[in-house]
């Protein structure tokens, strides 16, 4: 199933599943209501993950009722209502850094720039690769690397995204995620892909300047992440039983239809299985929780240098999920783009490369 949390003007807020092309919602609780069923696994997206397969299989018999034999009002046109984010409150947000290429781009770049600060950048970048500090990290080779992010400034797709008055580089990050439906502890890698409830698309949107400067404190990241709009997802969320093999679906993110990344899954260092297995590790994990993928290669403008200006519209799509669109808004405070304020005065190889991610 596509399963999708939507705002109806006379309802708020409902869970439905995606139909006919996904030209349509199916109300899930009202059809529930409708045939005289329990509703109260369909009262959030929470709820239906909670309640485990026994829920998802009242809402496949639901969407089947619906669609072969007709529940009137229990079908609503996608196009007349608001799609919210899959889960617009996640129990708990994880984003990791999976890809390696994109990592090694992000500080390729960051190098690249720092390089052309000095009097000579071709021998001040020789440089940066003699002493191989252009290169990951060990750490990143030997465990998967994690932030948690802002679960209350979650938005779904068509939403606008508010730039920070206090960021003049903000950035886009092609990224998908899990939603766990069971949980546990100490999860071993061969039964993690039983805890997956389902995929949807995550847009990291980063303001670069604040990342950059405040991880340099050696925590973070924080105001680079945090501000309301900057998690966005979408369009739905698919089943775990739709997509058989998610570590092969193409990648791909248009600005303002001209597109700037293409990129698959299967470049993943670090799967979802191992993630789960990592994160467990005597620690409990939740039905509701979000996992990110990170960004894939090529999948942001740090390592593109190209940069979002006010109004631009972000179209990431990912194969059997669909497309997050997602359009920046001008903030009231005018905004200067400094793409080299990435780079600051030191060059210190452990802190000025952290804005990757």
């Amino acid at each position: 199933m596509r399963l999708v949390t939507f705002n109806q003007a006379d309802r708020g807020a409902r869970v439905g599943a995606l139909v006919d092309g996904d030209r349509s919602i199916v109300d899930l609780r009202l059809a529930a209501e409708r045939s005289a069923q329990p509703a109260q696994n369909f009262r959030t997206m929470l709820a239906l993950i909670d309640g485990g397969e026994r829920a998802l299989d009242q809402a496949r018999a639901l969407l089947e009722r619906v669609v072969s034999a007709g529940i009137g009002d229990a079908m609503v046109a996608r196009d007349e209502v608001e799609l919210l984010a899959p889960v617009p409150v996640p129990r708990q947000m994880r984003d990791f850094l999976c890809f390696e290429e994109h990592l090694r781009n992000a500080r390729e770049m960051r190098f690249r720039k720092m390089a052309a600060r000095e009097a000579d950048p071709a021998a001040a970048f020789a440089d940066y690769l003699r002493r191989g500090v252009v290169l990951p990290p060990d750490v990143w080779y030997a465990q998967p690397i994690y932030y948690k992010c802002n679960r209350f400034s979650v938005i779904g797709t068509d939403a606008d995204i508010r730039w920070p008055a206090y960021a003049n580089v903000l950035d886009y990050e092609l990224e998908f995620g899990v939603f766990l439906g069971t949980g546990g502890v100490n999860i071993p890698a061969a039964k993690a892909r039983d805890c997956i409830f389902g995929y949807t698309i995550f847009n990291d949107v980063s303001a670069r300047d604040a990342q950059s400067r405040e991880m340099e404190g050696q925590l973070g990241p924080a105001k680079g992440k945090d501000f309301d709009t900057g998690n966005v997802m979408g369009p739905c969320l698919v089943t775990a039983d739709e997509i058989p093999d998610p570590h092969a679906l193409t990648m791909t993110a248009r600005i303002n239809g001209e597109e700037w990344t293409r990129g698959s899954s299967a470049t993943m260092h670090w799967t979802f299985e191992q993630i789960i297995e990592f994160v467990s590790r005597d620690e409990t994990l939740y039905p509701g929780e979000f996992l990110g993928s990170g960004t894939v290669g090529g999948g942001c403008g740090l390592e593109l240098d190209r940069w979002l200006a006010p109004g631009d519209l972000i179209e990431l799509e990912i194969e059997r999920i669909g497309t997050l669109r997602n359009r920046i808004v001008k903030p009231t405070v005018p905004v200067q783009h400094k793409a080299d304020a990435l780079v600051a005065d030191s060059d210190s190889s452990n802190t000025q490369d952290q804005v990757a991610g």
